[in-house]
Parts: C-alpha cells; structure tokens; sequence
C-alpha cells in the first residue's frame, strides 16, 4: 500500500465532551493521548454526562498550559492543576465499563454545575487499568481513558469530502472528533487499515467507529441539526450501526506530529 498518507491534523479532549484541542504533536499512550480524555463530568449519581443531553457542553473550551487546564464558557473561566485531585476514588461507568475516577476539587465542581445549572463534579481516571474496554469484535481487552470505548479515532480527508457533496450545510471534521486526520486518496479507505506506523507509534485498526446522534451537533454553536446522520446512514449503514472513521490502539508510546506519513 502506497505511504502517500500524511496527519493532517491532531485533536485532544481533554475533558470528554468538551470541546477539542487542535495540535502540531501529541505524545501517545496506551490509554490514547495525554491528557485526552482523562477528565469528564458526573451528575448528583455518578454518572457521565455528555453532549447527546447537554449539547452546551460543545460551548466549554479548554487550554492546556503551565500544568494546568483552564476551560473558558462564554465570559466565564477557570482552571485547575492537571495533577490535581482528592483522594476519595469514586465508582462510575462509561457505558458498561467500570471505571475508577477521583473527584478533581470541589472549586472546580462548583465552577461546572453553576455553569450547567446542576449538581456535577469532575473527575479523573488516575490509572491504567482503571477502566478495561473489551472490544466486541477481538474480544481483547484494552485499558482505556474516559472515551467512548477506544483510545484513538482516525478519519481520512476524503471520507468527510464525500460526505460534504451530500450535505446542505457542508461541515469540518471536528463534527466527528477524531484524534487523527489525515489526507486520504478514496472515501473511507481507513476502513481497510491493518496495522501502521506514524511518527514514532505503531497502531492497530480494532474497528470501524459506530457513530450516534451527537454527530448531529454543530460544535461552533451547540445547536442540534438532525441532517447530518440522516444523510451518513443512507450510505454508511452497516448491521444497524453508521459507520465513520476508524478505532485504533497505540501498540507503543511515542510522539507523532501533523506532517507524518502513514507507513504501511
């Protein structure tokens, strides 16, 4: 297979549902990327909260700098130390997954809810191992951040162009929140990625990514528009699931920057 595949972009979540944080180079672990998506938002029951209910979550933009994050709400922000966090671990779920977390301070749980209008706190996985994700397809297990399921989504360029030609109202690829995106010669040819080398990192494809009704969200605004996966379903729809990008682990760590090629 040709290696005129190169990043075009990397994206980090530092706290799940938030907004993305867009990069020339991410280090990457086995748990994805640091600081992707080691922080995320319980309600008064301990359990996650994300854009499919609260769409306002794609308005809280965070900044990653001197050890610290600082997430910025329209005029509001605030921000706490990456290290930081009590002692008392907390039991929740991501879907299915037991996952340990640990409440980061009450500050910043309060800064969260007044913004929200509810009772939340935020949390942070501390350890591999503290959440185990088994894949349906490999039955593997993998140790895992506060993703959906996977440490890393990649999308080719040419997969969000052919969908673009179908919309009305064309998008970016932050609409689907990939952590790798890279230029593509046909639609969807990531689908048929084995296993592949970029930067300093090995990965594998684990599976195609399902992908639900937060699509349908504008992360420029936080308005819900329902064109989006209605249109991606009369195409991509396999076995009830619409696909659209591609699951992958890291077999190493490593730094991989926007430029790479994607070696085969």
């Amino acid at each position: 297979m040709s290696t005129a595949y190169t990043v075009k972009e990397i994206y980090i979540y530092p706290i799940k549902s938030l907004a993305g944080i867009n990069c020339q180079q991410a280090f990457a672990e086995e748990m994805g990327f640091q600081n992707d998506r080691r922080w995320m938002l319980l309600d008064s029951d301990n359990q996650h909260i994300t854009q499919r209910e609260y769409p306002i979550l794609s308005q809280f933009y965070p900044e990653i700098a001197d050890g610290k994050i600082r997430v910025t709400f329209k005029d509001k922000k605030h921000d706490f130390f990456i290290g930081e966090h009590l002692d008392d671990q907390i039991y929740t779920k991501v879907w299915e997954d037991k996952s340990f977390v640990f409440e980061v301070n009450k500050t910043t749980s309060k800064w969260f809810s007044d913004r929200l209008g509810f009772e939340c706190k935020l949390v942070k996985i501390i350890n591999s191992g503290d959440r185990r994700h088994e894949s349906s397809r490999s039955k593997e297990i993998y140790n895992v951040s506060l993703a959906d399921a996977y440490p890393y989504l990649l999308i080719g360029t040419k997969s969000l162009d052919f969908l673009n030609e179908k919309l009305q109202e064309k998008i970016t690829v932050k609409r689907f929140r990939p952590n790798i995106v890279i230029s593509t010669q046909n639609p969807h040819e990531e689908d048929d990625f084995e296993q592949f080398k970029i930067g300093e990192v090995h990965f594998k494809n684990v599976k195609p990514c399902g992908r639900c009704i937060m699509v349908n969200n504008d992360p420029q605004n936080g308005v819900v528009k329902k064109e989006l996966l209605k249109i991606l379903s009369k195409y991509r729809n396999f076995n009830n699931s619409v696909l659209f990008g591609i699951n992958i682990v890291g077999l190493n760590p490593g730094i991989i920057q926007v430029g790479d090629e994607v070696v085969f």
